[in-house]
């Protein structure tokens, strides 16, 4: 993934919902989805992740989270 990679949270369901604040048809830069997801991880339906979005969220891990993602659960 390269770091300066834009995403579309209205592309990600669960994505979209941490950024219900936002224009989820605005893309943010890639290290800003990796934070979303880590800092509000408690809100995230994982019952419910794509396997898109399961892979988005291992790459961002993977890239900016030396491979994992800090939770609370």
């Amino acid at each position: 993934m390269n770091t300066d990679a834009m995403i579309v949270p209205a592309e990600f369901p669960q994505l979209q919902a941490l950024a219900w604040s936002r224009d989820i048809s605005r893309p943010i830069p890639a290290e800003e989805a990796f934070a979303l997801y880590e800092r509000n991880w408690r809100f995230v339906d994982q019952k419910h992740l794509t396997v898109r979005e399961k892979q988005l969220i291992q790459e961002l891990a993977k890239k900016f989270g030396h491979g994992i993602l800090l939770t609370t659960t």
